[in-house]
């Protein structure tokens, strides 16, 4: 089967996680992808050191399956033809630097097209570029905190950010996304341009929802916990050995749950009659379930909720997430050999299958440098060229 991206050259100049995981969607797509780092490694290779030597982290190794890495001295002199020859090489530029950052590394839309006219430069930023606080930088959890999200998540007075650095990896793939787009479009009329994607922005189309609700209705919701406010019962309930999480929209799953539980007057109920309405009664419906859920085992309760065509999981620790049955039936994780490392990680493949085409991990992810001397004689640079730039620290 043929790659998706196969004719592809991407160029990942980003940290930590949006920037390199939009690189790393493209290379499950098959592009090449060839991550460009500082000298002696990025930053963000050591989030959650996993190796031996603490040199690399599990960040890093989720987000660099299929690259290959180089290490060049950005800003010098001595490097920018290189730059040059590399960009005029690509067709898509992954970066997230701040707008002055860009430009002196040679990395802004007109320093790039004067390489390659119809490049397609995709940059995320916190904030953007206009606004009080475009020139700060931020992380995922200051978008989760700025867009409402984290305010009614957890309890009344205590926000809680979810472990899930959601707001970083949705930016990402909807950066990708907006790369194929651009990509479709130079295919139409050859012109490149710039993507430009917000972890604020994200955050803030994540939890619309909720605020399409507050701007219409104004009803300045708090935190209530698990315990979903607009149906019910939707909750993380103990069992006798455990937890599960049940979810329970809609007029048919009410009923059914309703029933299950020796409370079929519930459907009945003028109190119960819509979803919000429920929600709105959530405590009485959600403490009559909890006592119910107590008296199984965890087992036995999804068991006796799958049959009732309830929707419901159980509350797993990461080690039991890696060796459920179910995900091994989604064959999504691959175990894979990275130097240092004591034992294989489990990386993330693509987590959607394609029919016709060849997608997914096929290369671990690289150590700093791994193919520096490689990429740049494709290049065209001669043998001596590359030892003289590593003669005068400019690569690595």
């Amino acid at each position: 089967m043929s790659s998706v991206l196969s004719d592809i050259r991407v160029l990942d100049f980003g940290r930590y996680v949006a920037g390199p995981y939009c690189a790393t969607l493209l290379g499950y797509l098959g592009a090449e992808v060839i991550r460009v780092e500082r000298i002696g490694g990025g930053e963000d290779r050591r989030i959650a050191p996993v190796t031996k030597s603490g040199d690399d982290g599990a960040v890093f190794l989720q987000t660099s399956c299929n690259k290959k890495s180089i290490c060049l001295k950005l800003g010098t002199d001595g490097i920018q033809d290189v730059l040059g020859k590399l960009v005029a090489s690509a067709d898509v530029v992954v970066c997230n630097f701040p707008a002055q950052t860009m430009g002196r590394l040679g990395l802004d839309l007109p320093s790039l097209q004067r390489h390659k006219a119809d490049i397609i430069l995709a940059n995320v930023t916190a904030f953007g570029t206009t606004g009080p606080m475009a020139k700060q930088g931020g992380f995922d959890g200051v978008g989760q905190a700025m867009s409402g999200s984290m305010y009614i998540t957890g309890e009344t007075g205590a926000p809680v950010k979810a472990a899930t650095p959601f707001v970083d990896y949705t930016t990402a793939v909807l950066t990708a996304f907006s790369v194929m787009a651009a990509l479709r479009e130079r295919d139409r009329t050859g012109k490149g341009q710039e993507i430009s994607s917000t972890l604020l922005g994200t955050a803030l189309a994540m939890f619309n929802s909720h605020l399409v609700e507050q701007g219409v209705l104004e009803l300045d919701r708090v935190g209530t916990g698990n315990r979903v406010q607009t149906s019910a019962p939707s909750d993380v309930f103990e069992t006798a050995d455990g937890h599960v999480l049940i979810h329970s929209p809609g007029d048919q799953i009410f009923k059914r749950c309703a029933e299950l539980i020796g409370k079929p007057e519930w459907v009945s109920d003028p109190r119960f009659k819509s979803d919000q309405s429920r929600g709105d009664h959530r405590d009485e419906i959600c403490e009559a379930v909890a006592t119910w859920c107590k008296t199984q085992s965890t087992e036995e309760l999804l068991e006796t909720l799958a049959n009732h065509g309830i929707p419901a999981g159980p509350i797993l620790s990461p080690r039991e997430a890696l060796v459920h049955e179910q995900t091994a039936a989604l064959d999504v994780l691959r175990w894979i050999s990275y130097p240092d490392c004591e034992n294989p990680a489990p990386i993330a493949d693509m987590p959607v299958k394609f029919s016709e085409s060849a997608v997914g991990i096929t290369t671990r992810p690289p150590l700093v440098g791994e193919h520096t001397t490689e990429v740049l004689k494709d290049l065209g640079l001669s043998r001596s060229d590359v030892d003289q730039l590593r003669d005068n620290g400019l690569i690595a």
